[in-house]
Parts: structure tokens; sequence; C-alpha cells
């Protein structure tokens, strides 16, 4: 009788701890907080002024929300709760240093819990120049650079030395996910040797960009070169781009062996210094 009792006994101290047990972890359940899930629907611009940015999103609780967008304006999307967000934002008078736009979604939950999104992008239909109000300097600096000022730099042929100027354009740049520059880009160029016997090559080569912390990027890259007089060639490359002026230009020098096949004679190394723009390429 007495092990009956104790069996009993022990049978609802057993119950008593489970139940115990299952009610601090369904308390604990319920005060989890789960993450708001954001679904982009449209995040796109208007492809003529004024530059309307349209964005839809639905969300996976109600809730308000918000955007940042280039980490410097701040626009209300959703004023009241709901799962079901859309703003139509005009960028025409903002001030933008890229083509590619980052922007982020905050939303806050009816017991005020803040969620952030990831970042996401959306591409201006047009490409931003400096504005009003900027210095008389950058203006300069600006037309000088695109329309004025070739690169200047050396060149060694077959064990003489030369000057060179060299006027690089990008023709057409392929837009990276984030960061201020584009993976790479198709650019054309002309360059003139002083004093050599071959002075005027026309060039089409491809540069790829790979962004670095403590500088600018590193820019590995190839290109053609003709003289339309029998000097064909191809020619590698690798730029390292230092610091940007003016959020506008990036000095940079740049190292080139140019290689003509089956006659290494006429192959000949070029340094340059140079300034890159993103202004006047075509962007895919």
């Amino acid at each position: 009788m007495k092990q009956l009792l104790f069996i009993i006994a022990l049978y609802i101290s057993l119950n008593q701890i489970i139940f115990s047990q299952d009610e601090s972890i369904f308390e604990s359940d319920s005060s989890y907080v789960s993450e708001n899930e954001i679904f982009l629907i449209d995040a796109y611009v208007k492809q003529e002024p004024p530059y309307i940015f349209i964005l839809s999103f639905y969300t996976s609780d109600v809730c308000k929300s918000n955007v940042l967008i280039d980490g410097k304006y701040n626009y209300e999307v959703s004023k009241e709760f709901s799962d079901n967000h859309n703003a139509n934002i005009d960028l025409t008078n903002l001030s933008f240093t890229a083509r590619n736009i980052n922007f982020t979604i905050e939303t806050t939950d009816s017991l005020g819990n803040k969620n952030v999104s990831e970042e996401f992008e959306f591409d201006l239909p047009y490409e931003p120049t400096v504005k009003e109000g900027s210095s008389i300097w950058t203006l300069c600096l600006f037309a000088g650079s695109v329309f004025l000022l070739p690169m200047p730099g050396y060149v060694n042929a077959d064990g003489e030395h030369f000057y060179n100027l060299t006027k690089e354009l990008p023709i057409i740049s392929f837009r990276a996910k984030k960061g201020n520059y584009p993976n790479g880009y198709i650019a054309a160029e002309y360059t003139h040797i002083f004093d050599a016997k071959y002075k005027n090559f026309a060039r089409l080569g491809y540069k790829q960009i790979f962004p670095i912390d403590f500088i600018e990027y590193i820019s590995p890259g190839l290109t053609a070169y003709t003289n339309f007089k029998g000097q064909n060639g191809i020619a590698p490359e690798i730029s390292v781009g230092w610091f940007t002026m003016f959020d506008t230009f990036t000095l940079y020098t740049r190292y080139r062996y140019n290689i003509k096949p089956g006659d290494s004679n006429a192959n000949f190394h070029e340094l340059n210094l140079g300034l890159y723009t993103r202004f006047f390429s075509l962007y895919f």
C-alpha cells in the first residue's frame, strides 16, 4: 500500500514539473517577437521629369513605415498601421552623386518594435550633374577633365623615352549593386606619343573595377590598339584609384604594357596619370 501511494505521489510530482516547464516555454514563446518581413513590389523612378520614385511593398505584419534614401533622405510611407505600403516621392530637387541609389525601409509595429530592412536599390533615369551652388572650381575641373584635359604619361619603347597624352572616354558602364563605381566599363581612347616613330593610336578596351577600403579601387583591364598603319596589338593594364575630388572625380595612376604579336621590338610600356569620371557613360 505504501509503495502504491509513493508511486501516485511521484506521478503527481512529475506532472507538476512537466506542466511548469510547458507553461514556462509557452510564456517564453509568447514574449518572442518575430521579424517583420518586407516583400518589395515596385522601386523605380519615372523616366521623365518630375522624377517620381514609385515605391510599394507588403509586410508580414501590420505596421507603420518610412524609407531612408541614399542614407540621408527620410520619408514617411505609411502613417497608419497597414500591411500594404505605397509612396510617390519627388526626387527632382534632391542631390545625388551616382545613378545607383541605395535605400532601406524601417517598420514599427503596434508594440513599438522597430525593424530595418536589408539594403535595396533603384536607378536614376539620368546622370547626376553638378548643381547650382557648387564652387566655380568644381565646374572648371568638370569641364576641363571631360572636354579639354588628356592624361599626361611616360612611354618606354625599345629603350627610348617619350612623353604622351591619352584621352580616355568611358562609353558603356555596367552597374554595381553597391558603391559609387560601376562593376566595369568599356572605354574608347586616343593616344599621342611625342617624337616617337609611331605617334598616334586608337584604343578600345574593358576595365574591371574592384573597390578597396583604404584607397578607392584597383582596376585591371585589357585594350586593343591600332594606328591604322599596321601597328596593331593588345595591352594589359592595371590602374589604382587613389582618392576622389568633389565627389565626382577620382585621381588614378595606370601602368600598361602594349604588345604587338609577332614583333617584340614594337612592344612598349606606358605610365599615366589621370582623372576618372562616370559622366556621359551609358549605364547597363
